[in-house]
């Protein structure tokens, strides 16, 4: 099994920026490798939405509310990603969740959730 712990989350005000970080770790002894990584974000009373993602490889993908905004990036050699966020809007409040595809040498494959970390976005 894999786990993933976020950090970066806050309050910020609007066009203001915040960074975002995840990182993936395995239990004592393991060996696994991680494929894509990503974020999703979910406001009350909405449904969970991608936010981005990135392949192991670089290829990036992004929601549509978030394009030109939001960089992805990851380190391969930490397992972590990162969600660099600009020009914050008040809609872009809500819970932050990273996740990551990942397959063990036994092989055992999965995809893990964080369990997210809040982006409040206000005046």
């Amino acid at each position: 099994q894999v786990q993933l712990v976020e950090s970066g989350g806050g309050r910020v005000q609007p066009g203001g920026s915040l960074k975002l970080s995840c990182a993936a770790s395995g239990t004592p002894g393991s060996k696994f490798r991680v494929n894509s990584m990503g974020w999703y974000r979910q406001a009350p009373m909405k449904q969970r939405e991608l936010v981005a993602e990135i392949t192991s490889g670089g290829s990036t993908q992004y929601g549509y509310s978030v394009k030109g905004r939001f960089t992805i990036s990851r380190d391969n050699a930490k397992n972590t990603v990162y969600l660099q966020m600009n020009n914050l809007k008040p809609e872009d409040t809500a819970v932050y969740l990273c996740n990551a595809d990942w397959v063990t040498v036994v092989p055992e494959a999965g995809r893990s959730w964080g369990q997210g970390t809040q982006v409040t976005v206000s005046p």
